[in-house]
C-alpha cells in the first residue's frame, strides 16, 4: 500500500510539474506596438505601417511590415506650383493606416515623414516652396490621430544609411547568438551587406570596406549596434537617380545636336515619339547650368532602339577623367574597394525585375544581362506596348533607357565586373518588408536597435522549466531508491526468509 501511495504521490508531482511547464510556456497574449514612415520620394509617396511585439523591443528580426499604401500623384516636391495641395494627398493612404491599426493604438503610434532627393531638389531651387509643402505636410499629419513625429528632408547620406541598416536588419547580420555566431565568425565573407539605392532623382551606394582608409572622412560613418562597431563608407548622388540622369541625357544631347527641334534618341524604341517643353528640361539644379537658348520652345524626340549607341550617350554622364585619391567612382568621388555582397532595391530592383534579370536561384551572368537589355531596346515600340498594355506609356517607354543606365552605373560608375556582378542581389522584399531606407529610419528613430547587445539570462525560459523537469524527477527516483533500500517493505522480507 505504501509503495502505491508513493507512486501516486511521485506521479502527482510529477504531472503538477509537467502542467506548469506547460503553463508557463503557453504563448502570451500578443502586445503589438505600430510606427508608421511616409517616404516622400522625387516621383510617388509610399506609406509604410510596421509592427512588433511590444516586449521585444530590442530583439532583432521582429518588425515587420503590415501594410505599405502608395499615395495617389505625384511626389511632394510635384507641388511646388500648389503647395497647399501637398498635405491633402497624403489623406487617403493615413485613411488606410488608420484601419490597419487598432484605434485604441493611434495615439501612441509615431507617424515620420522622410523627404528625399526630389525635395532636396526642390530645396535648392524654391526654398520657400520646399518649406511650404513640409508645412503642408505637417498640417495633414498633425490632424491624424497619429503621434506625430517629425517631416523633414533626410540627406542623401541619411538615405543611404538607412538603407544599409534596413537591409542587414531583416537579414538578421546585426545580431548573432550561439552556433550561429560560432558559423558566422567562420564565414570568409563580409559579416554585412552592401546596399545599393536608386530612386528618381538620387542614388546611393553604402558598404562596409574591407579595409579602413584615411581618405575622405566625409563618406565614412560610425554606428554601435548591438555592442559591435561598423564603419560604413556611403555617398549619395544628387542627380543620378533615374529620372534625373534621363534629364540630363536628353540636356547633354540636345546641346550637341545642330540646334535642331527634332533630336534621335537611341534609349528609345524605334517608332516611339515624345515632345518635351525646353523650359521643362533646363528648370531644375540637375540641367539648369546648361541652360542656353534654343530658336524653338518643345523638343520632339524620336526612338532609334539602339543600346550601344545609347550606352555610349549614357557613359559621358559619368565623369572618370580626375581622381584626386586613390580609387573614385565618377564625378572625383572617392569610392573604397567594392566588399562583400550587395542588395540592390528600389528602381534597381523594379527595372530589373520588369525585364526578367532578378533571378536569385541562378543569378544571371553580366553579359547575358546586358544581352536581354539590348534585345528589350531593340523591340519597336508599336510591339512592346501590345505586349505591356497594361503599363502607363511614360514608365513603359523608359524602361530601355533605365536598364542601360542601370548597367552603365554598376559598371562604369561604381565598377562591378563579370567577376563580381554575382554578389549583387536585387531585392524587393526581404520576408515581408520592403527593402528601403524607411524601416531603417523608424528602428534609429525610436531606437529599436540598441547600442549594446541586451543582456539576456544563460538559459531560455523553456529550457530553465525543463531541466526543473529533469531534476524534480531525478529527485523523486533518488528519495524512493532510498526509502526501498532503507525501508525494506514486508513483502520482500517475507520473501527472504
Amino acid at each position: 500500500k505504501i509503495l502505491l501511495i508513493l507512486g501516486f504521490l511521485s506521479t502527482l508531482a510529477v504531472i503538477a510539474l509537467i502542467a506548469v511547464a506547460v503553463t508557463q510556456n503557453k504563448p502570451l497574449p500578443k502586445n503589438i506596438k505600430y510606427g508608421i514612415v511616409l517616404d516622400a520620394g522625387s516621383s510617388h509617396t509610399n506609406l509604410y505601417v510596421y509592427e512588433w511585439p511590444a516586449e521585444k523591443e530590442n530583439d532583432t528580426g521582429v518588425v515587420q511590415q503590415v501594410e505599405v499604401c502608395k499615395v495617389e500623384g505625384p511626389g511632394i516636391s510635384g507641388y511646388s506650383h500648389a503647395t497647399e495641395n501637398a498635405g491633402p494627398s497624403l489623406a487617403q493612404c493615413l485613411q488606410q493606416a488608420e484601419e490597419v491599426i487598432p484605434s485604441k493604438q493611434h495615439q501612441e503610434t509615431p507617424v515620420y515623414l522622410g523627404a528625399t532627393a526630389g525635395m532636396r531638389l526642390l530645396s535648392l531651387e524654391n526654398k520657400s516652396a520646399a518649406d511650404k509643402v513640409l508645412s503642408s505636410v505637417e498640417k495633414t499629419l498633425r490632424s491624424a490621430p497619429f503621434n506625430f513625429q517629425g517631416a523633414r528632408i533626410i540627406s542623401g547620406q541619411e538615405e543611404g544609411a538607412y538603407g544599409w541598416i534596413t537591409i542587414n536588419y531583416l537579414l538578421g547580420n546585426f545580431k548573432q547568438s550561439g552556433w550561429t555566431k560560432l558559423l558566422h565568425s567562420l564565414k570568409s565573407i563580409s559579416e554585412t551587406s552592401g546596399a545599393l539605392d536608386l530612386g528618381g532623382a538620387s542614388t546611393q551606394i553604402t558598404f562596409v570596406p574591407n579595409e579602413l582608409s584615411s581618405e575622405s572622412p566625409e563618406n565614412l560613418l560610425y554606428f554601435r549596434l548591438y555592442g559591435k562597431d561598423y564603419l560604413v563608407y556611403t555617398h549619395s548622388f544628387l542627380c543620378y537617380g533615374k529620372d534625373q540622369a534621363l534629364q540630363q541625357k536628353l540636356a547633354r544631347d540636345l546641346q550637341a545636336s545642330t540646334s535642331n527641334s527634332s533630336l534621335f534618341d537611341p534609349c528609345f524604341h524605334q517608332g516611339y515619339q515624345r515632345t518635351i517643353n525646353i523650359s521643362d528640361l533646363f528648370k531644375n539644379p540637375c540641367t539648369s547650368a546648361n541652360k542656353k537658348q534654343f530658336p524653338f520652345n518643345q523638343l520632339y524626340i524620336q526612338g532609334e532602339g539602339d543600346y550601344q549607341k545609347c550606352r555610349r550617350n549614357i557613359q559621358k554622364l559619368f565623369d572618370k577623367t580626375n581622381c584626386p585619391y586613390s580609387s573614385c567612382s565618377f564625378n572625383g568621388i572617392y569610392l573604397p574597394p567594392l566588399q562583400g555582397d550587395f542588395g540592390a532595391f528600389s528602381a534597381f530592383y523594379f527595372v530589373m525585375n520588369f525585364l526578367n534579370l532578378t533571378s536569385e536561384q541562378s543569378p544571371i551572368a553580366l553579359d547575358k544581362v546586358a544581352s536581354a537589355i539590348e534585345s528589350f531596346c531593340a523591340r519597336p515600340w508599336h510591339e512592346v506596348k501590345a505586349a505591356y498594355h497594361q503599363i502607363k506609356e511614360k514608365y513603359l517607354s523608359e524602361y530601355c533607357f533605365s536598364g542601360a543606365y542601370i548597367l552603365s552605373l554598376l559598371e562604369n560608375g561604381y565598377e562591378f565586373t563579370e567577376k563580381n556582378w554575382q554578389r549583387i542581389h536585387f531585392l524587393g522584399k526581404i520576408g515581408s518588408s520592403d527593402a528601403g531606407w524607411t524601416l531603417g529610419y523608424m528602428l534609429n528613430l525610436t531606437n529599436m536597435i540598441p547600442a549594446e547587445e541586451p543582456a539576456v539570462p544563460p538559459l531560455s525560459h523553456g529550457s530553465y522549466v525543463g531541466l526543473m523537469v529533469l531534476c524534480s524527477l531525478v529527485l523523486v527516483s533518488v528519495l524512493l531508491f532510498a526509502w526501498l533500500l532503507f525501508h525494506k517493505p514486508k513483502c520482500l522480507q517475507k520473501g527472504i526468509v
